[in-house]
């Protein structure tokens, strides 16, 4: 007889949702063996939240993962929001390339945070969870011909403060501490426990543990 959870998997059915259009997020599901299912939430992030950033990434993952759940009321959806913050000022994605390099400037010489809220829900078992993680980037002292140089090998358009960690980081970063995969846009130690804890024994999510 054919295992009925090995025909469910294969129709998609028991994936998890990942409720984000990054493919960097994607990847890092995929490089840890979490079967998933991209589907792009429909919602308008927010832009400040009273309580700073922390509480902001982690609402803007909320906000997302209920949109999609309410799409997906059976299935496990996770969500991710991630920004780049000194003190209290706020760096998201840039609108141009100006902007871009304003944000790296502003960054020059100095240590700034990486949060990422993440969020699990499953709206038909009334679940769900908001976490935050964060890491701590400081910036070389970096120039405009520094920066100019760093733009033609990375695109900053698509990533919260204008640059990635995944690609030439040496010519901008002296040094991190935390998770490395936070600083990418999802903190892949905290979801990977996160998961085995809360969805080890259900049907609705398969995991291959290493």
């Amino acid at each position: 007889m054919q295992n009925p959870r090995k025909k469910a998997n294969s129709k998609g059915e028991e994936n998890l949702i990942l409720a984000s259009g990054s493919p960097r997020r994607s990847k890092i599901l995929t490089e840890v063996g979490i079967q998933h299912e991209v589907v792009l939430p429909r919602v308008e992030e927010i832009q400040v939240h009273p309580s700073g950033p922390l509480d902001l990434v982690k609402e803007n993952a909320k906000l997302k993962a209920l949109e999609v759940s309410c799409r997906y009321p059976d299935r496990w959806v996770l969500a991710a929001d991630t920004i780049v913050s000194l003190s209290e000022k706020i760096f998201g994605k840039p609108i141009d390339l100006n902007e871009a390099k304003q944000m790296l400037m502003s960054l020059s010489g100095k240590t700034h945070l990486v949060s990422t809220g993440v969020c699990l829900t499953q709206k038909a078992e009334g679940f769900l969870e908001t976490k935050v993680e964060s890491s701590e980037v400081k910036f070389k002292v970096l120039d405009e011909q520094i920066i100019d140089f760093y733009f033609l090998e990375v695109d900053p358009m698509d990533k919260a403060g204008a640059y990635g960690l995944q690609t030439r980081a040496d010519l901008i970063i002296e040094k991190f501490s935390g998770s490395k995969t936070n600083v990418i846009g999802l903190p892949i130690e905290l979801i990977d426990g996160w998961l085995l804890q809360i969805l080890r024994n259900s049907s609705t999510l398969r995991k291959k543990i290493h």
